[in-house]
């Protein structure tokens, strides 16, 4: 099987994996560049943390929307969640644990994080859902599958937001808390597709809580 995303370069900010006590791994949106998501390190910046942000191939990481059937995003969608796993054992072989490795992304991004959070799951440093969910059909309940032992995780989205039916928010809150995660979920009226100041602040806090 090809894996669209196995060269793919990552990007990084902030403090150097020799030097960071916590990562933070950002997953850029469809259409967009590493360069793009790296810019929310600005803005979450906290001494000893390193970001790390991967480029998808095309600048997409799966071809269909996120509520099609999981197998007409393949390959693309293994390669991607292959790719976010080999970050996530670069970062643990330089000692830093799981504990201390936060995922997070905005929109297309974001989903390959719940995703990737849900098919993996352990106690992260923190999961950061802007404008996402976790990837499948609708109306397909899917059944909690590990344990994520507490792990902080905060979804925020538009109650009408363009790509992401509010319905699959609702769902991967339900999911991710009964696998054990401690979501906080914020549903902004009117807000659109994008990324406010009010989620910065609650994801500033988690980082900060998570290192």
């Amino acid at each position: 099987m090809s894996m669209p995303h196995e060269n793919s370069q990552v990007y990084s900010a902030g403090a150097t994996l020799d030097e960071a006590s916590a990562a933070l791994i950002l997953l850029h949106g469809r259409g967009a560049t590493a360069e793009d998501i790296l810019s929310l390190s600005t803005f979450l910046t906290q001494p000893g943390l390193a970001f790390l942000a991967p480029q998808a191939e095309d600048y997409t990481w799966y071809p269909n929307r996120f509520t099609f059937p999981v197998e007409q995003n393949e390959p693309y969608l293994s390669s991607a969640l292959d790719l976010v796993d080999k970050i996530v054992q670069q970062v643990t072989d330089t000692g830093i644990s799981t504990e201390k490795i936060s995922i997070g992304g905005f929109s297309q991004g974001a989903c390959l994080a719940s995703e990737y959070v849900i098919r993996n799951p352990k106690k992260y440093g923190g999961l950061l859902v802007f404008s996402g969910g976790y990837i499948g059909p609708l109306n397909i309940q899917r059944q909690p599958n590990g344990d994520l032992s507490g792990t902080p995780a905060f979804i925020g989205c538009s109650d009408i937001d363009p790509h992401i039916p509010l319905q699959r928010v609702k769902e991967t809150t339900a999911l991710l808390q009964a696998m054990g995660a401690q979501v906080t979920e914020k549903i902004y009226p009117d807000m659109g597709h994008t990324i406010i100041n009010d989620e910065i602040k609650l994801a500033q806090a988690l980082i900060s809580n998570s290192l």
